[in-house]
């Protein structure tokens, strides 16, 4: 069996470590691989010992990070080299890059290091073949899962929906903060916006609530909880790659208000809205919609819980196909019969 030594550079908990512990524990993984989570520096991860047959990278790449790269690739120039593209995609770029043409630079010049390069989503993918920074043939697509097995298990909400979930880390990109202010516009008694997670905007989002009490702060919790808490899920983000939660809300029957930036795309389909202009009022009006149809599983938009084997099949065949043309298996040498005379 070959082993696979997937490089983190942030273990903090989040969609990359989940979707890593699914690769260390899903029973079709562990019998495509021995696959070993390895903590590494961002700007030095060659010092790290790594010993296996491929090595995947799910590091934040950056200038300050290349000659790390360039080391790691030296140390083993026989093994194969995957990189996992968490961090990037076009609404990243637009929003936060100033010189297009120098980040595209970089991703090329790091990209050219490995032998594949993974996009977590078509979206994704697509945007990185416009800008041209992977050759086609050595880019797949390989969406994420994880291992909740249990919140297939989590009842569906029957009632109308009256407690708006938010989950993920408190950051600008995840648009908690317009989320806020459309929410304060939400005139439906009982209405709740439960924000799960922490993060650096905490404070500046506790002032965007400005005291209103049906928005309340929970921190950082377990995902079943946060799930079992809510009757929907909100999904603002200004960009997302993938966007786990919301595939993870759809498996828990609970229906997803999203902004259907890059990856979120992906998952268009029943049970999820997209809220097609990013304005608070596009959001409270939204929102208020969601609250008014007569259950949060309304059969009007045919709402389809799907499950987590489905998902989970899709990642583990895009691995299967992936590890299957790196390390092809070896043909068996022919056996020797005893006394035979080789040659002529």
């Amino acid at each position: 069996m070959i082993t696979v030594c997937h490089l983190i550079d942030d273990l903090s908990p989040g969609g990359v470590t989940e979707y890593l512990q699914f690769l260390q524990d899903h029973p079709g993984m562990t019998e495509l691989a021995h696959h070993k989570v390895i903590p590494v520096s961002r700007f030095h991860p060659a010092r790290a010992q790594i010993e296996g047959d491929v090595i995947v990278s799910h590091l934040g790449i950056c200038w300050r990070g290349m000659p790390g790269l360039v080391a790691l690739r030296a140390q083993h120039p026989k093994t194969p080299l995957v990189h996992v593209e968490h961090s990037y995609c076009e609404g990243f770029a637009a929003l936060n890059v100033p010189h297009q043409r120098r980040f595209n630079t970089l991703l090329r010049c790091a990209y050219a290091l490995f032998d594949r390069v993974v996009a977590v989503s078509a979206a994704q993918a697509a945007w990185l073949r416009r800008i041209r920074v992977v050759r086609a043939e050595l880019l797949t697509v390989i969406s994420p899962s994880v291992l909740l097995s249990a919140i297939e298990d989590l009842a569906a909400p029957q009632e109308p929906v009256r407690r708006i979930g938010a989950l993920g880390r408190l950051h600008p990109q995840k648009g908690f903060d317009l989320l806020i202010q459309a929410f304060r516009r939400v005139q439906v008694e009982g209405a709740r916006l439960m924000i799960f997670g922490a993060g650096s905007e905490e404070l500046a989002l506790r002032e965007a609530a400005m005291g209103d009490q049906r928005i309340r702060f929970c921190g950082h919790v377990p995902k079943i909880l946060a799930l079992q808490s809510c009757d929907a899920v909100a999904m603002p983000s200004r960009w997302e790659p993938y966007g786990l939660v919301a595939q993870e809300a759809r498996m828990a029957g609970r229906m997803v208000l999203s902004s259907g930036r890059d990856g979120l795309g992906d998952q268009a389909g029943s049970g999820v809205i997209n809220v097609r202009d990013y304005t608070v009022d596009a959001w409270a009006h939204a929102l208020e919609r969601l609250m008014t149809l007569p259950s949060a599983n309304t059969a009007d938009l045919a709402f389809a819980r799907p499950t987590l084997e489905t998902d989970s099949q899709r990642c583990l065949q895009g691995w299967r196909l992936l590890l299957a043309d790196l390390c092809p298996p070896k043909s068996p040498q022919p056996v020797q019969a005893e006394g035979a005379i080789v040659g002529g």
